[in-house]
């Protein structure tokens, strides 16, 4: 636990003090009771459990306020909750390489089959989205709460060109954030193969529409509504930079969880005379998710695919944070005032 107002817990030195008070209101007390013939008939007319419960509400009021105290600087603790994303985005690779068969049945087979079985177990209240990416990236489903439309989606999957990982975080975006323009051009290749200006210098537009007021960015992984999950199996061929992509999510405090999917020495993949082996970009994944405060998965079977899954279903369910909690404090140390004074009424016809 810790607090986000942490110099206000000087205002814990007023407990001792208010002890060495009591301490000494009970030494006055006590020698004035001396001076009274009958003071060993009172002690003995009270008895001991009498005597005792004179310090139960004194107590409980310094403990309400030492509760009050620690509410007024504001604790924070990491707790388990129920997740508030409203809509999930799956961003999947299509690219040519995504049939390589060294994820049985297929590197596309196995991730739809997976993909299928999350979108099974996602709460009916969380809208999907589906994503597609390869040389581009487009919405092949806007989010919906029908899992059917979703399903249905996933049987369109054409497999393409190129892998524009950084396109997929952008149309995502797109799609979590309409009114936002992101410059897409640099997700188009041009026919000679090369980038322009914007895509060569990793720089990415983004403008909202119309008199939207000035963007200001907010904390890694801190927007709550909305959430990517991205599939790709291969390296960045094309396409705005994937890391200055997920700086973008970041900056609007949205998650991109990373799933790669693919064995350790990759496969080699040919077609109409050419070949080349097609491995997992790891480092990449890695720095996606970190930049945006999420985690990276890697996949090497289908089995650890559909786990995988599994537990990102799990992650979006009941999430950790850092929560603030001030307000249990402030009814702890409420109750305990109450308690306090009610035993004082109950027992002395007075409070403390």
């Amino acid at each position: 636990m810790n607090f986000l107002w942490p110099e206000m817990l000087w205002l814990m030195l007023i407990v001792p003090a208010l002890v060495a008070a009591y301490l000494m209101i009970l030494r006055r007390k006590r020698k004035q009771a001396l001076h009274y013939a009958s003071f060993a008939l009172l002690k003995q007319a009270l008895g001991p459990t009498q005597g005792g419960r004179r310090h139960v509400p004194p107590l409980l009021f310094l403990l309400a306020l030492t509760s009050m105290v620690f509410a007024i600087a504001r604790p924070a603790a990491v707790i388990t909750l129920p997740s508030q994303y409203e809509t999930v985005i799956l961003a999947i690779d299509v690219s040519g390489s995504m049939r390589a068969n060294d994820v049985a049945p297929t590197r596309i087979a196995a991730a739809e089959a997976a993909a299928r079985s999350f979108v099974a177990a996602q709460p009916r209240t969380t809208r999907l989205g589906l994503v597609t990416f390869a040389g581009t990236a487009s919405v092949v489903q806007a989010p919906t709460l029908s899992r059917e439309d979703i399903l249905a989606a996933m049987e369109r999957f054409q497999l393409q060109h190129g892998t524009a990982v950084g396109s997929g975080i952008l149309v995502s975006l797109k799609t979590i954030f309409p009114d936002i323009e992101f410059d897409l051009r640099a997700s188009n290749p041009r026919p000679n193969g090369q980038r322009d200006a914007a895509s060569r210098s990793g720089s990415l537009d983004q403008r909202p529409k119309g008199d939207s007021p000035e963007f200001k960015p907010v904390a890694p992984g801190s927007y709550g509504s909305a959430v990517i999950i991205l599939l790709t199996d291969g390296q960045t061929t094309t396409g705005p930079d994937p890391i200055e992509a997920s700086k973008m999510a970041a900056e609007r405090g949205v998650k991109v969880f990373t799933v790669g999917i693919g064995t350790a020495n990759g496969e080699i993949l040919g077609a109409e005379g050419w070949s080349m082996r097609v491995r997992l970009d790891e480092d990449s994944l890695k720095k996606i998710a970190s930049l945006t405060n999420a985690e990276y998965f890697y996949a090497g079977t289908a089995v650890d695919l559909t786990k995988i899954y599994q537990t990102l279903h799990s992650k979006l369910v009941m999430e950790k944070k850092e929560t603030e909690i001030t307000a249990l404090f402030a009814a702890a140390g409420a109750l305990l005032a109450m308690l306090s004074a009610l035993l004082s009424m109950l027992w002395f016809n007075r409070i403390l």
